[in-house]
C-alpha cells in the first residue's frame, strides 16, 4: 500500500518536471517563429493607417501593450 503511494508521488513529480521542460521548449520555439510585437511593428501599423507616429506615441502604445501582459 505504502509502495503504491510512493510510486504515485514519484510519478507526479516526474510528470510535473517533464511537463515544465516540454512546455518551456515549445514556448521558446513558438517565440522564435512569432516574436512579440516591437516598436518597429507598431510604427509600421500606425503608418499603414495613414499617419506618421511620433516616438512618444509609439512609446505610449508599447507601454499600454506591456501593461496588459
Amino acid at each position: 500500500m505504502l509502495e503504491n503511494i510512493l510510486y504515485l508521488i514519484g510519478g507526479l513529480v516526474v510528470g510535473i518536471i517533464l511537463g515544465f521542460l516540454i512546455s518551456r521548449f515549445i514556448m521558446k520555439k513558438y517565440l522564435e517563429k512569432n516574436p512579440p510585437i516591437n516598436e518597429k511593428m507598431i510604427e509600421v501599423m500606425m503608418s499603414s493607417m495613414g499617419r506618421k507616429p511620433s516616438q512618444k506615441q509609439v512609446k505610449q502604445v508599447m507601454n499600454q501593450m506591456n501593461r496588459f501582459k
